[in-house]
């Protein structure tokens, strides 16, 4: 983490091709139905697999003993197309959703929680739908849209955080290490979020050099991976100067559950955040200038950070960061997308330019493992190797600069 990112900027999450743009749809697109999802503990049943493009409606009962939520999600399992939450147990809701024709997956997520079980996938077909709704309507949906993911990445990273504290004060130090940078990639989508907060991303994710250049404690991510991959006698800290056993050493047993119990601690507060009315005025007072904006600013976080290798500096985990950061970015971008391209020609230029960009960068990227596969430590990187990634994330910076001014206009 940068300390000098742009933490005014609060909109972005996790990757996705746009298939539900952030527009309406006409009004008069033909509906395709009601279909029926019975949601339980371990199931969630869609009556139909395939559905034509339009105006799509779920009715969604809940059959199991918790609150339940519904989605509707992107072709990369991440993006959220469209989801109804809080579905008391014997309760009917419905989603209404506008759907491009592409592929989709159904989920449910019994306790509002976690990974959602009975995830299937869904088929659009027919023509695409044209996109001329209000203009305001049209922004207050990707709004919506960018809120219900935030929701959901900060769902998935409340009980990952917990898991992952408790093998770490257990001193199981092999599942933590395996589960570190695989928690932090519901954070690092979603980072700007926290970073607008005050304190509580340096409480999260402030590296050791930042917290004592700013006076802070050091606690989070960094100050486990420390304890996780400790160092060497003679290694240096990420500024190249301070020893890294200066005023360090690893954790006694008692030291590790405050740890643990603060990051989640913390990680609690960001979840209450952002189901709280509060989090929802803030999206609607930035608007899609703020969505914009959270693409711009986590391209940044992977320029300042992990490409230098200092963000994981223990760890070497930072090609796991790199790829969030982009996947958010990529969202964001999403979301805003066709307000870009409706500028005319310059904006469709735009837009074309920015989309080259994130695919030669995922292409660069993708040579070095994925996010469920695993990452090469970033250590194996040769000079060439994080030249030619610079390279890309700076021809994809250029145009995507451009991006809030253009939707803007």
């Amino acid at each position: 983490m940068n300390p000098t990112r742009l933490l005014a900027a609060t909109a972005a999450a996790g990757a996705a091709v746009l298939v539900l743009s952030g527009c309406v749809a006409k009004t008069d697109a033909a509906s395709a139905g009601a279909l029926t999802v019975t949601s339980t503990a371990d199931g969630c049943d869609v009556s139909a697999a395939t559905a034509t493009s339009g105006t799509l409606a779920f009715d969604v009962v809940n059959k199991g003993d918790q609150v339940t939520e519904f989605y509707l999600l992107a072709s990369d399992g991440l993006r959220i197309v469209g989801e109804v939450e809080n579905v008391a147990p014997g309760a009917s809701r419905s989603l209404t959703v506008t759907a491009q024709p592409g592929d989709y997956f159904t989920l449910c997520k019994p306790g509002m929680v976690g990974d959602g079980v009975g995830k299937a996938g869904f088929t659009v077909t027919g023509d695409a739908v044209a996109i001329d709704g209000a203009d305001a309507e049209q922004k207050q949906q990707a709004i919506d849209l960018y809120a219900a993911f935030v929701k959901d990445q900060v769902g998935q990273l409340l009980p990952a955080v917990q898991t992952f504290a408790g093998v770490y004060e257990s001193g199981d130090d092999a599942a933590a290490r395996d589960q570190y940078p695989r928690v932090r990639a519901y954070y690092e989508r979603i980072e700007p979020i926290a970073e607008a907060l005050g304190d509580l991303d340096p409480r999260i994710d402030y590296r050791e050099v930042d917290a004592a250049a700013e006076g802070l404690s050091w606690t989070g991510f960094h100050r486990i991976e420390k304890d996780l991959w400790v160092p060497a006698q003679d290694a240096l800290n990420a500024d190249g100067e301070t020893p890294a056993w200066k005023d360090w050493a690893p954790s006694t047993p008692d030291e590790r559950a405050t740890y643990g119990q603060t990051l989640i601690k913390d990680t609690q507060e960001l979840y209450d955040y952002v189901h709280s009315d509060a989090f929802e005025q803030a999206l609607t007072d930035q608007g899609v200038a703020g969505i914009s904006n959270g693409a711009i600013a986590l391209l940044d976080e992977v320029a300042t950070g992990k490409i230098s290798g200092e963000e994981d500096w223990w760890s070497h985990t930072d090609l796991y960061d790199f790829a969030a950061n982009v996947e958010g970015s990529k969202m964001a971008f999403s979301l805003v997308r066709d307000f870009a391209e409706s500028k005319g020609d310059k904006g469709a230029s735009l837009v074309t330019r920015i989309d080259t960009g994130y695919a030669d960068l995922e292409a660069a990227l993708a040579k070095y493992g994925s996010a469920d596969a695993g990452f090469v430590p970033y250590t194996q990187l040769t000079d060439e190797d994080k030249r030619q990634l610079t390279d890309l994330i700076n021809a994809l910076a250029e145009p995507l600069s451009q991006l809030t001014s253009t939707v803007l206009e």
